[in-house]
Parts: C-alpha cells; sequence; structure tokens
C-alpha cells in the first residue's frame, strides 16, 4: 500500500534538473545560469518514481487549500492521504514524496481539529473520534482470517496473516493504547496472495486509524 498518503519540504536535499547553462549560449558573459533544484530528489536508471508534474500541481492545490479560510478549503487531511500518483521513470523518489505528504497531512489534521473544536466543542470532537475508533475496533475483533473480505482465489489481495498481524497491534492501540505511530501506520505495506484480503478495505481501516491518532493529536 503506498500512502502516496504530503507534508512539507524538509525532505532531502535535491537533485539538479538540468545542467549549467553556458552563458555564453545565454546572451551572459558575466553570469553561470543554473536550473532551478527539484523539491524532491529524483530516481536514477530505471528506478519509477512519483510523476514530477502530478505531485507539483497537488502540492501547489494543497498550498492554497491551507492558505484558504477553512470552512471554504476544497482539500484536506483525507485527501492528502489518499493522493496517488502515476510511476514513471525519472520521477520524484517516492520516499521524500510520502515523508511530505505525512508531514502536510499532520498540518491539515491539526488545523481541522482547531476549527472543529472551536465550532463543536472539545466533547463533540472526541465522541466523534471515539465512535471512529469503536468502528474500527468492531471490524478488527473479527476472528484471525475473517476480519476483511477475500478475494477470489484467481486474484491477488493482502497477504492475510500479515493484515492479521498488524490487525492486531491496530487493536492494541485503539483498545489499550498500546504504542504505536501515525508513520508506522501509514508506512506498512504488505505481500500479495491469492485469495487474500480485499485491498481497499484494510486501506479504508488504516486511513480510519490515522484520522483518530490525528484527531486525538
Amino acid at each position: 500500500m503506498t500512502l502516496s498518503h504530503a507534508h512539507e519540504t524538509d525532505a532531502p536535499s535535491a537533485e539538479p534538473l538540468g545542467a549549467d547553462v553556458d552563458a555564453d549560449a545565454a546572451g551572459d558573459d558575466a553570469t553561470e545560469k543554473t536550473a532551478p533544484a527539484a523539491p524532491f530528489p529524483l530516481t536514477r536508471g530505471r528506478e519509477k518514481g512519483y510523476d514530477v508534474q502530478a505531485v507539483d500541481a497537488f502540492l501547489e492545490q494543497a498550498r492554497a487549500a491551507f492558505e484558504s479560510d477553512p470552512a471554504e478549503a476544497t482539500l484536506g487531511s483525507a485527501e492528502v492521504r489518499r493522493a496517488g500518483f502515476p510511476l514513471v521513470r525519472h520521477g520524484y523518489v517516492i520516499a521524500a514524496v510520502d515523508a511530505a505528504l505525512g508531514r502536510i497531512e499532520d498540518a491539515f489534521a491539526a488545523r481541522e481539529r482547531e476549527y472543529a473544536l472551536s465550532r463543536a466543542g472539545a466533547r463533540a470532537w472526541v465522541g466523534r473520534s471515539r465512535e471512529l475508533a469503536q468502528e474500527v475496533l468492531d471490524r478488527l475483533a473479527r476472528p484471525r482470517g475473517r476480519r476483511f473480505d477475500r478475494v477470489s482465489a484467481l486474484r491477488y489481495g493482502y497477504r492475510v496473516d500479515e493484515v492479521d498481524i498488524v490487525a492486531d497491534r491496530l487493536a492494541a492501540y485503539l483498545a489499550d493504547g498500546a504504542p504505536l505511530t501515525t508513520d508506522q501506520v501509514r508506512t506498512v505495506a504488505f505481500r500479495m496472495q491469492r485469495g487474500g484480503y480485499r485491498e481497499a478495505q484494510v486501506d479504508a481501516v488504516l486511513d480510519a486509524v490515522v484520522e483518530v491518532m490525528l484527531a486525538i493529536g
């Protein structure tokens, strides 16, 4: 699962998009011009990364939404968490973008929490978070191997035993406050198997857990 899921530009130092421009060719004998740097490192060789234009456009949209009135924002933490981008050669390094998306999601979630508290009050906000947490716990309380729908034997889904291990950790966090971080949930990945758990259902539960964690603050 790729939580392709942004957040600030704390990312590793960027790779140049192009080589230095020849000053004479540019008509400037005094200074040497350089191409602008990318906000994230670029993949090399055959390695694929996120499409540069798609990421840049989404980050610009996120910036505009964050600077707008919270009541009128067309994009929030949920949209950031679910963002996805095409994979291409010479794209942005996936880990760097995902880390940035995580920080952006945190920023949106904090603003949404403050806005909700100012309008509905702490009791209503906490009550909503508890209801969501209970819904997830009810799902995770099902027997191992039956917590999510299974795809057909001819299709691939998430490996059941690996998902169940993560599900146990999520349940322990929600029920007893066992140690768990948002980054651990965001970056979890599962291998595939025929007849495995349906990906969309598992991903939805992971998203819900992140939402609860961000709501708690």
